[in-house]
């Protein structure tokens, strides 16, 4: 008998590790809003559930990847409360650059599964890229929102969503050199998040327009 296929396993595990960072983002984000136990677990739940559940919308894709893995909703409950008692028993000072960092983590990790899974589905390569995109960046706008502000990933001018996309092209590029499997969807991953850690370390920005109509920096 031959050893099951590596990819499906794969593809839980980076999906599990990105929904924990993402969560984490979330809930650092509800606790700089000073939100109660309920707001900390719905900031928290649409930043790690809420692309994932787009993309699987987009893509006709049943069940919802939370329902499929319904102990993800246990943990995420634990990991909420759990961190409120942490915060408030230490005095933990939740800051925006705090946010930063899992948020990167789960950027990669969500765009790489975002893309594999709609590639998976026979969907065209720039549309494979864009799912991956849509996972990766949708929770965080519905977590900035509902925390009453502009989404991040569309007024901080560092790249974001670029990032998702560039390493969405990666996983692309690894399956057209038919790389073993696996491979490509961690270097992925791994691009997108290094990517955005990057920008986030030197602090780059891309260009933006100014009011009167002339490009800015």
């Amino acid at each position: 008998m031959s050893d099951p296929p590596l990819l499906p396993y794969l593809l839980t595990a980076v999906e599990a590790i990105a929904t924990v960072a993402f969560a984490l983002s979330g809930l650092i984000e509800a606790a700089r809003k000073r939100l109660d136990a309920v707001g900390v677990c719905i900031v928290s739940g649409l930043a790690a559930f809420g692309g994932g559940t787009l993309r699987d919308v987009l893509l006709d894709r049943r069940p919802f990847f939370w329902v499929e893995h319904a102990g993800w909703l246990w943990a995420l409950l634990a990991l909420c409360l759990f961190a409120m008692a942490v915060l408030r028993a230490r005095h933990f000072a939740p800051t925006e650059r705090a946010m930063q960092w899992p948020d990167a983590l789960g950027l990669g990790l969500f765009s790489a599964t975002g893309t594999q899974l709609a590639l998976a589905q026979g969907m065209p390569a720039i549309v494979a890229v864009l799912m991956g995109v849509i996972t990766a960046v949708f929770g965080g706008v519905l977590r900035d929102i509902v925390c009453n502000q502009i989404p991040s990933a569309f007024s901080d001018h560092r790249p974001y969503a670029v990032c998702a996309f560039a390493g969405g092209w990666v996983l692309v590029g690894a399956q057209a050199l038919a790389l073993p499997e696996g491979w490509g969807l961690l270097g992925a991953a791994a691009f997108a998040s290094g990517l955005r850690a990057l920008a986030l370390q030197l602090d780059y920005r891309l260009p933006q327009w100014s009011a009167d109509g002339k490009r800015g920096t």
